[in-house]
């Protein structure tokens, strides 16, 4: 049986910084996944990354690994907002750069006996005295429960498309009044889709991107991650600052700074197309080919697809790779893990990266940019322990 020190699942942003830091320690680290899997499989063509450039690089010890040295020693030629391909294509490129020898095979099952022992999708059995979880969020689409009983060819979640250019031509109700919502809304109507956006807030939120363009004094209350609103924009930026608030605080502002929100560059990509805001859908039913929606003032709508741009929650417990045993060991919040500072949970030797982290140290844990605080707090966290 292989044998490492560290064994992180998962080769995304979180994934790949972690392992970048821990190598730097000299901590042997073995990685499974696919790199950029869930951006390159499950994020559709001719998508823009919603965050400013600033905060759109992944983490290495030294940052000799960012986007402008990517785009620099390739010579390409794009700028913000960055386009998927690119920043798929640079995700590869920090993978060959600090950890090249990443295992693709997928892992299949996590048990602790003593140290853990990891299943790979061929049978292999890895042992490592920790493991780090950077599996992402694809296991984690939020479906409504209105459309437990229509089938994925008539409904289904925006991350299950990785071309939305087949819809051309048919009418596409989309769920949803977020980035994801919205941008998909514009590839659809560019594919020519007859599209309608169904929010139910009060109105579309558009964010601007303001950091090139703000006075000295209103750089104050923006963080470089233009993560949140003015002023808790900062402190969302300071992870050890936020997990030190209340905890009704705590909640609170992490709803307010992750909010339902567009890039304010997609306005004019979905001008002509009906938003109707202030509704939301009381059921759903199958007619033939077709969805027939009522919605909760009573009116109706009928559509070919019905897009649901509805987010993910976070439920460590879908991910189907952890032992159920192993996961009655983890004190849980909501599905969330309580985290240390290094990330560890409650069953000792075990670490969770990205969303799953966000509980315990805020909204930031949520963005790529949440890489900078949480590789080199992993790697201490767990070099300390050596020590």
């Amino acid at each position: 049986m292989k044998r490492c020190d560290v064994a992180v699942i998962g080769a995304g942003p979180y994934g790949l910084s972690v392992t970048a830091h821990l190598r730097a320690h000299g901590v042997e680290t073995a990685v499974f996944g696919e790199p950029m899997s869930f951006w390159s499989r499950q994020m559709p063509r001719g998508m823009f990354l919603r965050s400013p450039w600033p905060a759109s690089s992944l983490s290495d010890p030294d940052g000799k690994f960012t986007l402008d040295a990517y785009r620099e020693q390739g010579k390409k030629s794009f700028s913000a907002p960055v386009p998927l391909e690119h920043f798929v294509d640079y995700g590869r490129w920090f993978q060959c750069k600090a950890a090249a020898d990443v295992e693709g095979r997928k892992v299949t099952g996590i048990e602790k006996n003593g140290s853990f022992r990891i299943t790979l999708e061929d049978g292999e059995k890895v042992s490592a005295s920790r493991v780090v979880v950077a599996a992402g969020i694809g296991s984690f689409p939020h479906r409504p429960k209105q459309f437990d009983e229509i089938p994925s060819e008539l409904a289904s979640h925006s991350c299950e498309h990785r071309d939305l250019a087949p819809f051309g031509g048919r009418k596409v109700i989309v769920i949803g009044g977020g980035q994801s919502a919205l941008e998909s809304t514009a590839l659809l109507h560019e594919a020519g889709a007859e599209v309608e956006v169904l929010v139910r807030e009060r109105r579309v939120i558009w964010l601007r991107q303001r950091l090139h363009t703000l006075r000295p004094m209103e750089r104050l209350l923006y963080a470089p991650a233009d993560v949140g609103p003015a002023g808790l924009s900062q402190l969302v930026a300071r992870p050890n600052w936020y997990r030190l608030l209340p905890r009704p605080l705590q909640d609170k502002w992490a709803v307010r700074a992750i909010r339902p929100a567009g890039a304010a560059w997609l306005m004019s990509r979905v001008n002509g197309v009906p938003i109707t805001t202030e509704r939301s859908v009381a059921s759903a039913t199958r007619m033939g080919d077709q969805v027939k929606l009522r919605l909760d003032d009573g009116s109706e709508r009928v559509a070919d697809h019905v897009l649901l741009a509805t987010g993910y929650r976070v439920d460590i417990s879908r991910y189907d790779f952890l032992d159920r045993q192993l996961l009655h060991s983890i004190d849980q919040v909501g599905g969330y893990p309580r985290l240390n500072s290094g990330f560890e949970c409650s069953l000792p030797g075990l670490h969770f990266v990205g969303a799953p982290a966000a509980w315990s140290f805020g909204p930031l844990m949520r963005f790529v940019v949440g890489t900078e605080f949480t590789a080199p707090a992993v790697a201490r966290g767990i070099v300390g322990h050596r020590e």
